[in-house]
């Protein structure tokens, strides 16, 4: 009982234990009421003043005493009507890679005519007794009936999809001597690319394609665009006046039916290589080829992307990157 205790009131205050997908009221019941480091130095000044006043019998330290203890009480009442009533929406989070920062929109909405002011968004502790991780904390005033936008900013240090952990809304608005806060969790995720490999690394070689079919590849007949020079290319597809402006060594890259298609194959990679590092250079590879405007194709073990071109097909191929998974 002795432990079980503890878990179960840490369970309550940190709120639901199931992500919400839609918005969050913070009712009456989400929301919770403790003094801050200034309301518990302030108590402990009035509870020293109040044994004074009782020790020396002084009319006027009552009066100072009761009238600082209902200022504390009003200003308890104002932070949290703060925040009580404010409503929080998931917003949706853009795909970042590996060792970037993932910024998760978040959206408050004020939907009553009270304007609130120094609401701030953070990242719950742990705990759950609604102390904030304070590096990263956003905070927002929200005019009466508008809906404002806030910000979570999280490390993305591993590829695949990174959810949202328990956020904490919090003011200490308008006298700091109170903390009010209220634990939300927020079913939102953002999706982790892999970290693409530097240097230079070029592409794999073209493989033979059909004559016969309608798929685009490289060959001869139109200009496609432009990729990374390799050893082995062409003087005459160099594109030498990007040269003399003192831009990198490009090659032309041309569309056709005759040399065959770009395929980024698993296979194409040495067998000693390890999964993430395949992974990194695979992503590479994705990037240069849509930089380049070369129609491509994707091929790990359980996933066949068909060659392609277009941002859409771009964002498929790093998706399947990102939430590869060894079997």
């Amino acid at each position: 009982m002795k432990l079980a205790l503890p878990s179960r009131l840490t369970v309550w205050l940190a709120g639901p234990q199931v992500p919400a997908a839609g918005p969050v009221r913070l009712t009456q019941r989400r929301v919770y009421v403790l003094p801050s480091r200034g309301g518990l130095l302030l108590g402990l000044t009035l509870l020293l003043m109040l044994m004074g006043c009782i020790n020396y019998n002084l009319g006027l330290g009552y009066v100072l005493t009761f009238l600082l203890a209902g200022v504390a009480l009003v200003g308890m009442l104002h932070t949290f009507r703060n925040l009580a009533q404010l409503e929080v929406l998931p917003g949706r989070a853009e795909p970042v890679f590996a060792g970037e920062t993932a910024v998760f929109p978040v959206l408050l909405r004020n939907p009553t005519r009270l304007a609130r002011f120094s609401v701030a968004v953070a990242v719950a502790d742990p705990t759950g007794l609604g102390a904030a991780a304070r590096a990263r904390t956003d905070w927002r005033d929200l005019p009466a009936g508008e809906t404002v936008g806030a910000e979570v900013r999280l490390d993305a240090t591993q590829r695949g999809g990174l959810p949202l952990p328990r956020l904490c809304v919090f003011t200490t608005f308008p006298l700091g001597l109170f903390h009010v806060w209220s634990n939300v969790y927020l079913d939102m995720s953002c999706l982790v690319y892999p970290r693409a490999e530097t240097g230079d690394v070029p592409l794999p070689p073209a493989a033979p394609g059909d004559a016969q079919g309608g798929d685009r590849t490289r060959g001869q007949e139109d200009f496609a665009g432009l990729r990374r020079y390799q050893p082995g290319d062409s003087p005459k597809h160099v594109a030498w006046k990007a040269l003399a402006r003192g831009q990198d060594v490009v090659t032309k890259q041309f569309t056709g039916t005759g040399a065959g298609d770009l395929w980024l194959a698993w296979s194409h990679l040495p067998a000693d290589m390890r999964v993430e590092a395949r992974l990194s250079r695979l992503t590479r590879w994705v990037l240069d080829a849509a930089q380049a405007h070369l129609p491509f194709g994707l091929e790990i073990p359980g996933v066949r992307l068909a060659v392609s071109a277009g941002h859409g097909h771009e964002e498929a191929c790093l998706s399947a990157l990102a939430l590869f998974r060894e079997r």
